[in-house]
């Protein structure tokens, strides 16, 4: 396991401030989640921690170290990431695509290993997916293709994992499978979210963040309040907790005018 800190971050493209002096911290073992309406800066951000777009000012450090000094090698090694919209145009097998995973920890042009073939099927197999490796990564449905994009971040062995939507393409029983498996993996979590409902059940600290600022952070029971959702989300929202494990829970109506 290991922290991540972003500090003072700012993303600038084309004169628009997307991402504005964001300032958090996922200590080691938490699930971090961040939510916000469409468009607020939640991908723009997590693009920048898993080196897709390079920020206009502040830091992301793993650990002590700040990930734009080390190598992709080095930083693939400590990170791995599954983007919102993950494209693979080659059909690939399933297995094919898993063991990619393991390139980061292969010397160059290095044959795959009997540990990485036991990593890999693990990984397949903790999402339920094994029954797919010699499928056609192509012919997979939504929700398969990301099962297997979570196995082959999984099979990277990292210490943190950075997830865009992980639950998108996802039925009701994958979403809670897979945020469970999330959880259980024990690595630092980082994570946007789009459904309320699963970030307060599955996440230990949210950041909401909209118009690219952070404008709450904590526990989501102390974060997921009407008022913030409402001035937010522009929605009305009913809290009840959940009857299992007591998390925050929402219903929602339409926000009327006064």
């Amino acid at each position: 396991m290991m922290r991540i800190d972003i500090d003072e971050l700012t993303v600038e493209i084309s004169g628009a401030r997307l991402v504005d002096d964001v300032t958090l911290r996922a200590d080691e073992g938490q699930v971090v989640g961040l939510v916000g309406p469409n468009g607020s800066g939640k991908s723009t951000l997590l693009r920048c921690v898993y080196r897709a777009l390079r920020p206009s000012a502040g830091t992301v450090r793993l650990g002590d170290e700040d990930l734009y000094t080390m190598s992709a090698r080095e930083s693939a090694r400590r990170l791995a990431a599954l983007p919102q919209e993950a494209v693979t145009e080659f059909d690939f097998t399933v297995a094919e695509v898993v063991a990619m995973g393991r390139l980061p920890h292969q010397r160059s042009m290095a044959r795959t290993t009997e540990e990485d073939r036991r990593t890999c099927e693990a990984a397949l197999a903790g999402v339920g997916a094994g029954h797919l490796t010699d499928r056609g990564f192509l012919t997979l449905s939504g929700g398969e293709k990301q099962r297997v994009l979570i196995a082959r971040a999984l099979a990277q062995q990292p210490r943190v994992l950075v997830l865009d939507e992980p639950t998108n393409h996802l039925d009701i029983a994958q979403q809670l499978e897979v945020l469970a498996l999330v959880r259980e993996s024990g690595l630092t979590v980082l994570t946007a979210l789009h459904d309320l409902n699963l970030a307060a059940l599955h996440c230990d600290v949210l950041h909401v963040i909209d118009g690219g600022r952070i404008v709450a952070s904590g526990a989501p029971h102390d974060v997921l309040t009407p008022a913030l959702l409402a001035e937010v989300f522009g929605v009305r929202a009913h809290r009840v907790p959940h009857p299992e494990t007591g998390a925050v829970q929402l219903l929602f109506d339409r926000l009327l005018a006064a």
